[in-house]
Formats: C-alpha cells, sequence, structure tokens
C-alpha cells in the first residue's frame, strides 16, 4: 500500500480529535489551578533554559511536532506541476497574504478597538504571538480536514511538503520583518536556534526516521503510518502538558484579567475566516476541483501553533503575553476549522468535481 492509500484509508477524526477543544479547555483550567496551588512548582519550571529555550516545554514541543514530520513524504514533491493552481493559492495566502494580514489585525486590534482597554506593552506581546501564528501555516493536522473534505491526499500531502520546505527559509525573515515593523526588538539568535530547534532538526529527523522505517519495512510506506499511529498518544499528550504549563505560568494575568482570551479570539476569528473565504473564493474563480480547493483553503486557514507557541516562548518568555496569544490560537483553532469543513462540504457542488 502507498503512502496515499493509507492516507486515503486512515480512519474520520476520532473522539480525541472532535473533542480536542474541550480537551484544551480542560488542560487550560487544570494549568489554573496548578499554577494557583503552586506557583513554586512553575517558577522552577520556568528557571530550566537554555538560550531563552525552555528544556521542558522544549521536550514536549517536539512530542508533538516529530510524528508531524515523520509523517511528511517529501517524494511527493514530484508531482508538484500536476495541478499547480491549488498550490498557487496555497502559498499565494500562506506566505504573501496570511502573515501581513494577521499583523495588520493585531495593530488594527490592539492599537486600535481595544487600546483603551490594553495596556501599550501588553499590546505588543498580543500582536507579536499572532505574527507568530499568521507566519506558521499547519502541517500535520490538515490531513486530517483534508480528509473531513473528500480532499485529494496526493496532493494534500504535496502542500504540507512544499509549506515546510518553505517554512525553513521564510519563517525567520518574516516574523523578524514584522515584529520589527511593530517596533518589537528581535532577537535574531533566539529567533534562528528556535527555527533550527523545532523546525529544521525534526524535519531532518522525522525525514530520516522515514526512510528507515521504509528500507526495514522492505518499502512498505504503510509501515509510516503505523509507527506515527503508536506517537499519537504522546503528541496529544505533549499538546495537553504544553497547553497545562503555559496557562500555569499565565494563571496570575488571565484570573485577573479573565476577558483578555476574548480579546486576542476576536482577531483569530476574523483571520480565520478573512483567509479561508479569500482563498475558497479564488479556487472557485479559478475552477479548481473541490478536492483540491477545499485542502487549500484550509491549509492557508489552519495554523503550526506547536511552532508559534515553542517561538514565542523562546524569543519572549513561558509568562509573556506572546506565548499567551498563541495558547489562545490552540483554542480557537479547532472548533472554527470544524465550522469550515462543514462549510466546504455544503458548498461541494458549486465546484468542479475533478
Amino acid at each position: 500500500m502507498s503512502a496515499v492509500d493509507a492516507k486515503a484509508d486512515a480512519p474520520a477524526m476520532g473522539r480525541f480529535e472532535r473533542g480536542l477543544s474541550l480537551w484544551v479547555a480542560g488542560a487550560i483550567a487544570l494549568g489554573l489551578a496548578l499554577g494557583a496551588l503552586a506557583p513554586g512548582l512553575f517558577q522552577a519550571l520556568a528557571a530550566l533554559e537554555v538560550a531563552q529555550v525552555n528544556l521542558v516545554v522544549a521536550v514536549l514541543i517536539w512530542a508533538m511536532v516529530y510524528p508531524m514530520m515523520v509523517s511528511v513524504d517529501f517524494a511527493s514533491l514530484a508531482h508538484i506541476g500536476e495541478k499547480p493552481k491549488g498550490l498557487v493559492i496555497t502559498l499565494a495566502v500562506n506566505w504573501l497574504i496570511k502573515p501581513f494580514s494577521m499583523a495588520a489585525l493585531g495593530v488594527l486590534f490592539f492599537e486600535g478597538l481595544f487600546a483603551d482597554w490594553i495596556a501599550p506593552a501588553d499590546a505588543q506581546q498580543y500582536i507579536a504571538g499572532l505574527i507568530l501564528l499568521g507566519a506558521a501555516p499547519c502541517t500535520a493536522m490538515v490531513f486530517v480536514w483534508a480528509q473531513l473534505t473528500k480532499g485529494d491526499p496526493a496532493y494534500t500531502l504535496v502542500q504540507v511538503s512544499i509549506n515546510d520546505v518553505v517554512m525553513v527559509f521564510a519563517f525567520a525573515p518574516i516574523v523578524a520583518f514584522l515584529l520589527g515593523v511593530t517596533d518589537l526588538s528581535v532577537p535574531w539568535e533566539t529567533l534562528l536556534l528556535s527555527v533550527g530547534l523545532y523546525v529544521v532538526i525534526p524535519l531532518l529527523a522525522g525525514i530520516a526516521t522515514r526512510r528507515r522505517i521504509v528500507r526495514r519495512a522492505g518499502g512498505d510506506a504503510a509501515a509510516v503510518d503505523r509507527f506515527t499511529a503508536r506517537l499519537k498518544p504522546w503528541s496529544a499528550m505533549g499538546l495537553l502538558a504544553t497547553v497545562t504549563l503555559l496557562f500555569g505560568f499565565q494563571g496570575g494575568v488571565i484570573l485577573e484579567r479573565p476577558t483578555v482570551i476574548a480579546l486576542i479570539a476576536a482577531p483569530l476569528l476574523v483571520q480565520a475566516y478573512g483567509i479561508f473565504a479569500i482563498a475558497y473564493l479564488a479556487a472557485w474563480v479559478w475552477r479548481v476541483p473541490h478536492k483540491v480547493a477545499a485542502p487549500c483553503a484550509l491549509i492557508g486557514t489552519s495554523n503550526f501553533f506547536e511552532l508559534a507557541v515553542a517561538v514565542a516562548i523562546s524569543l519572549f518568555g513561558l509568562n509573556s503575553g506572546a506565548a499567551l496569544a498563541t495558547v489562545v490560537g490552540v483554542l480557537v483553532e479547532v472548533p472554527v476549522m470544524l465550522s469550515l469543513v462543514a462549510l466546504a462540504n455544503r458548498t461541494r457542488r458549486f465546484f468542479p468535481a475533478d
């Protein structure tokens, strides 16, 4: 069985994925409670860092990122020229529109609409967190969204692979440029270290692991899916543990100002639905088949929040507003994406079948 067939035959979104928002909400509540009951513990965990990279969070982020990188088949790059329209839309939205629109919305909301409710220093931190989310397009969860819309698994694989390659080279410069535009100091060494630690190294490890698995399985690429399936519980635990830690560190701020979560969520919601509309309408105008149009729009809408969280922690610290903003992105993303999946399925008839 090929890797494409394995993706096509994979089970639909499971109970855990469907209830991810509830699990994240539970992790948030647990983090707030533990942060209030054992502040000394969280202070000790925050002190475990090297070059502004927290070691505990680094391990948890790797638990999330590594299975995703193993799942990406870079041999799919050979299929790049078969359906160029969807790929053009995805790349244009992800790298020419999304990061800059997210930065603009952050400035509009936090320096404009919400200026009377948020201190300027906090506003800058929240804007930074939104920029990090906007500059990190999704990877592994795209396979879930694509499957729920009956998307072309091979093409989705190509899009994810291209996005990962572009991210290695474009993420740091775009983030640095946008942070500079918003008058935030950019610690280049930490930023580059974060990209290397959370993108380049896991990517290389994922490629090496995938090759080893396929070679030992006698060329059976389905063995990769079985391997990543065994890692999936650890990835989920890494996500929930990271959220628990982040909200434990942020607990004091959140309990003092609970409305900050809603304020951060506002521009994220506008961005998500706006980006989807741009990509989906472009695909409709360009007469892209639905099995390509839906995934290419969903890829641009979803975020690689693991990377955004990790870089926010490395650049601004565990207790920063930037880290809080990226964590709110985790809470917002799943219900938003499920609503867009439903919309894409209801509008299938307006697109070419093939």
